[in-house]
């Protein structure tokens, strides 16, 4: 199929029309978020759900997030609202913050992967916001990628690797965040981490406190991010203690060809592709999808990534290139 472009701002609601009639037929709509690009469609209607999971070659057993304008329209799809989800809700959404609730029996099975929870969120985007306000419904989005492989920041990531399989795509520009948004499950007691992002597990304990971390063993997904492998590039990514310069060389003195995304700015060898991230936890989440996008698409046969501190504040970036990694 031909995939539709359409650059997009907050003070043009024409393009946000065009889409939300898309997502209102059954068809599949690419948008930027705070956070990432997702794909969206209709979350109430299981056929259109089974697109973005053909669309992505995503298996059947991974949930999909969903996407409302407000907390009145959550609690339209979940079966209990708790005073932890009140609480969260008025201090993060809109925002980064994905909740873990009871379904009610109006959310697809396919939205769900069959289980009892489903998975909800407000982002922060004004393109985003502003296409759910305008199709009235909510919308089940992913990332707008093939399964797996790397998020998109931009609307060129979405092209290159969706462009034949959606029907819309709003060009907002480079998203601001980088990362997905965090997911905590508030049907478990205490409520549970199921996938670190942008609001901070210290924010979350400001507001609940204390919360576990990880999923539980042996339970089905509740959220997405739960894969072993996600988030990845085609090429073999392998992360290193900073700074990596000496694996850097041993590689490139091996005659391959190789790929340094580094912690801050560092002399690069020759021969070698160079990507600098900023050395703050933030700069480096909202840059990091990017440079590997970047590197991925350089016809290199190994990606060296410089590991972060092991901090709270690294927690997602280090999730992510834990599941980007080659094994």
């Amino acid at each position: 199929m031909a995939c539709t472009v359409l650059r997009v701002t907050e003070a043009d609601p024409g393009p946000l029309a065009r889409a939300a009639e898309v997502l209102r037929r059954g068809g599949l709509v690419a948008f930027p978020t705070e956070t990432v690009y997702g794909l969206g469609a209709n979350a109430l209607d299981a056929a259109a759900v089974g697109r973005i999971f053909a669309a992505k070659g995503r298996p059947a057993h991974n949930p999909v997030i969903v996407h409302v304008t407000g907390p009145e329209a959550a609690r339209e799809l979940v079966s209990d609202w708790p005073e932890a989800a009140r609480r969260l809700a008025e201090r993060f959404w809109p925002g980064p913050l994905t909740l873990v609730l009871p379904r009610r029996a109006v959310v697809p099975d396919l939205v769900t992967a069959g289980g009892p929870t489903v998975a909800l969120r407000v982002p922060a985007h004004p393109v985003a916001l502003g296409l759910l306000r305008a199709c009235r419904l909510p919308v089940a989005a992913p990332s707008a990628n093939r399964s797996t492989q790397l998020s998109p920041t931009r609307a060129e990531h979405v092209l290159s690797g969706m462009g034949d399989r959606i029907d819309l795509l709003l060009d907002g520009g480079p998203t601001s965040g980088g990362l997905e948004s965090t997911v905590l499950d508030l049907t478990t007691d205490p409520p549970r981490l199921l996938r670190p992002g942008l609001v901070s597990p210290a924010e979350l304990e400001a507001v609940v406190g204390p919360i576990a971390r990880g999923a539980e063993p042996g339970q089905p997904a509740r959220s997405p991010g739960q894969m072993e492998r996600h988030y990845a590039p085609r090429t073999p990514l392998e992360t290193v203690p900073a700074p990596g310069l000496g694996r850097v060389r041993a590689l490139a003195g091996e005659g391959r060809r190789v790929g340094w995304l580094t912690l801050g700015e560092a002399a690069c060898p020759a021969g070698v592709m160079c990507v600098a991230l900023p050395a703050d936890a933030a700069g480096y989440a909202a840059g990091l999808y990017d440079a590997l996008h970047r590197l991925d698409a350089a016809g290199l046969e190994r990606i060296i990534v410089d590991l972060p501190p092991r901090t709270d504040e690294w927690l997602a970036v280090h999730d992510r290139l834990r599941r980007a990694a080659t094994r």
